[in-house]
């Protein structure tokens, strides 16, 4: 993106830039904005390419496989129980992989408003962790807006119960910009620690379960395969224990519903008079609908049910549990649902993307044993947001829900971008 003018440069860098840095704020505000942004940035990009009729920047075997993926799930929506609600979610799925191609060429042409990306962050996290503390302390935020749920705190997500989400899905991009922004700055080194102490222990006062084990998750990453932010890491979180246990010390009602409810959902608990001796996956409410979404393979093992169609067919006799609201928009784990709704051919990509990273990852931590370098520290906490959504054993979000897609695309064109340029 070199030699263009002043206006293609507003039209083409500045307006992306801004809209990429203003998108962990879209996030708070719901899908709309977040989305928008992503569309916007990827629409401006595909008219300079035309305009300059460059399109070197295509020319990545990630995108190739990533097209291959886009093209699939359209042929898919077009053969397989067709509707167009699937249709619409494929084709448009097309967005995310330019907005990856975009981010890493602004990236390329000028790094410096990732500075301001990193700030965004830093001022959301501030505010959330300001206003969820008070929403938990008074019972209700600073707008007046009470959580949908009395054990759980939403802050200004309001009736979306995903404080939890946000925080743990974007803390290790705050963690890893941290390391750029903070090394000159002791005061502001030490405003980070207290944010992630403070945001650490608001994921767990959130109550939401999947994402207190996520940021567990990113932290034994960064823990086990970082070279210099170890003892930083362990700080934080033995910190953020700490005042966890103080803090359900005093009022156990997080502990209660994040491990006391857990293990009763899971049948694991001592309480008698128990209904039956069974284990179940997470809760009986889960179990049902994996078991649901597992026979729904069966009938469909090569292409699936199509996307968006676990919601279509869940209610079918053959498919459908004795136990009520067990019919859901998705079978609740990106695994099944990416097998369920696309198969075994869907199926491979996600296991090929799962096997790419293990492979690297396993390289890294070899390559540390023999003090030499692979991936650095940033990319270590890039790859552990990446973690979360990797991880098969827990249950998630709708894999092809537009909030989750946009809070894991943030880190891709980070990484790539950081690892080219780790090259030079």
């Amino acid at each position: 993106m070199t030699f263009i003018s002043q206006r293609e440069k507003t039209i083409y860098f500045k307006i992306p830039a801004i809209l990429f840095c203003l998108i962990p704020l879209f996030l708070i505000t719901g899908p709309l904005l977040s989305d928008l942004s992503v569309s916007i940035i990827s629409t401006l990009f595909l008219i300079y390419c035309f305009k300059k009729k460059n399109f070197s920047y295509f020319k990545k075997n990630y995108f190739y496989i990533f097209l291959i993926f886009w093209a699939y799930l359209v042929f898919n929506s077009l053969i397989n129980n067709f509707n167009l609600d699937s249709l619409k979610i494929s084709f448009f799925y097309f967005r995310y992989g330019v907005f990856v191609i975009a981010i890493s060429a602004l990236l390329d042409f000028d790094e410096k408003f990732i500075k301001y990306f990193f700030y965004v962050i830093f001022f959301c996290f501030v505010a959330l962790i300001i206003d969820g503390y008070y929403q938990y302390f008074f019972g209700e935020n600073i707008f007046g807006f009470k959580s949908p749920n009395s054990v759980r705190v939403s802050s200004f997500f309001g009736n979306e119960s995903i404080l939890g989400s946000y925080l743990s899905r974007i803390w290790p991009l705050l963690f890893g910009l941290s390391i750029f922004y903070s090394k000159k700055n002791d005061k502001l080194f030490y405003v980070l620690v207290l944010i992630f102490v403070m945001s650490e222990t608001l994921i767990f006062l959130s109550g939401d379960r999947a994402s207190f084990f996520y940021i567990n998750l990113s932290a034994v990453f960064v823990i086990l395969f970082s070279r210099n932010l170890l003892k930083l890491r362990l700080i934080t979180l033995f910190s953020s224990l700490l005042l966890i246990i103080i803090i359900t010390y005093f009022n156990p009602v997080a502990k209660e519903r994040i491990i006391d409810y857990t293990l009763q959902q899971m049948n694991l608990s001592s309480i008698e008079n128990k209904k039956d001796d069974k284990i179940y996956m997470f809760s009986k409410t889960h179990h049902e609908i994996f078991i649901s979404s597992y026979k729904m393979f069966l009938d469909n093992k090569i292409i699936g049910v199509g996307v968006k169609n676990f919601r279509n067919l869940c209610n079918e006799p053959k498919y459908k549990s004795p136990q009520k609201n067990t019919c859901t928009t998705h079978p609740h784990n990106t695994y099944l649902q990416i097998l369920t709704e696309t198969g075994i051919i869907g199926f491979l990509f996600l296991i090929f993307t799962l096997f790419y990273f293990c492979f690297h990852v396993i390289r890294h931590a070899v390559l540390k044993l023999k003090g030499k370098k692979y991936f650095n520290d940033f990319e270590i906490c890039l790859l552990s947001g990446l973690a979360i959504y990797l991880m098969p054993i827990v249950p998630t979000g709708n894999v092809f829900n537009n909030w989750l897609s946009i809070t894991m695309i943030l880190y891709l064109p980070l990484l790539i971008w950081s690892i080219k340029k780790s090259k030079f």
